[in-house]
């Protein structure tokens, strides 16, 4: 510690004290201090009211004016310095006390021990249906969309009323849907649909003048279904939304064709037959080449050698107007369909209520 002069000796009721060699002193057994509790007896031992510098601080009123001033100067910086070192030393001893405390109460989650298994261990692996939401979103960020996600508890308007399904539209009957018991009756509801995505992606490019939009969004959906080989009342689904400039029903079609082959394989066709849905028009079902028999015909596809995948269609005019879209300038298309059936279809798998069922063995030969 560097001072303008030496500190001079301190004549207490008892002896005279040299304040620079207290000093040397202190310094020396915080640096040593062991631990955090022999770091505080230090503490007392050198800045205490009973301390040597307290004591030499009451003294000084035995010195002259100027003196006492000079003195008084110096105590004050050997004690701000001694307080500076405790404070690095007990951050030291408190990383360090920390590091053997973390040591001390790690557990060793170990279940087996490698050399004493008889039989090779397996690691396990994603769910199928997650496995299929992985691979479908591969392929879309190949054909150039983006992958957003949204709430799964939405308002009213998010699930019905901005997709063209006003209070008491026939069309809410196709969703036997899960209200919550928040603010007034039936204006909070588990989504339905991962279509609420859309609107929320609509509105965001509106306010930060950001489209065209092209996008898939992946997500859980409830309904109140009764669970059986085709339907479980916690599903997934994937959607896709296009919004841009001369977006025409030929662009839509080309996209899932595109989307066929390259998740189902080279050879799959696509089709589309006329639908309706509240919140595209004009609307259709898309079906593809039946996956087991490759288009023959079997009992999966009604020997028609086709299979429904999902609903698509031209995104209604409606819809762009609850946005704030100009249906004049911006045109666009959506798809959508559910991962579990897709999941169900590839691996040839009889009853969807499996994936539930958490059978190891089942699971196992995805």
């Amino acid at each position: 510690m560097e001072r303008e002069a030496e500190i001079p000796s301190v004549a207490t009721d008892k002896d005279e004290v040299d304040i620079d060699a207290v000093a040397r002193d202190a310094a020396a057994s915080i640096a040593a201090a062991p631990s955090s509790d022999a770091l505080t007896h230090i503490e007392t031992e050198v800045l205490g009211k009973r301390s040597v510098l307290a004591k030499a601080h009451r003294a000084l009123g035995k010195l002259d004016p100027e003196s006492r001033r000079e003195v008084g100067r110096q105590l004050h910086e050997v004690r701000t310095s001694l307080e500076q070192q405790l404070a690095a030393r007990r951050n030291e001893l408190a990383a360090a006390e920390r590091m053997i405390a973390l040591a001390a109460d790690r557990l060793d989650l170990t279940e087996v021990i490698p050399d004493q298994v008889r039989f090779p261990l397996s690691r396990g692996h994603l769910h199928p249906v997650t496995q299929a939401r992985d691979e479908l979103e591969d392929v879309f960020v190949g054909m150039g969309f983006e992958v957003a996600e949204g709430p799964e508890a939405e308002s009213d308007w998010y699930n019905f009323e901005a997709l063209n399904m006003p209070p008491a539209h026939p069309a809410r009957g196709m969703y036997d849907t899960m209200y919550l018991d928040i603010g007034q009756p039936e204006t909070v509801l588990l989504r339905t649909h991962t279509s609420p995505v859309q609107i929320h992606l609509m509105e965001e490019a509106v306010r930060n003048d950001s489209l065209p939009i092209h996008a898939v969004m992946p997500g859980k959906c409830f309904r109140l279904d009764t669970p059986d080989a085709r339907h479980l009342p916690v599903f997934n689904q994937i959607e896709g939304l296009v919004v841009d400039r001369g977006i025409t029903f030929g662009d839509l079609a080309g996209t899932i064709q595109v989307f066929t082959e390259a998740y189902f394989g080279p050879g799959m066709q696509s089709r589309l037959r006329p639908a309706y849905f509240p919140f595209t028009e004009p609307s259709a079902e898309f079906e593809i080449t039946c996956t087991i028999c490759r288009g023959e015909g079997c009992r999966t596809c009604s020997h028609t050698g086709w299979v429904e995948l999902g609903g698509c269609g031209m995104v209604d005019p409606a819809v762009f107007t609850a946005v704030g879209i100009d249906f004049q300038v911006w045109s666009g298309f959506a798809f959508g369909f559910g991962i579990d059936r897709l999941a169900l279809m590839r691996h040839e798998i009889p009853d969807i209520r499996s994936f539930l069922e958490n059978d190891i063995r089942f699971l196992s030969e995805f």
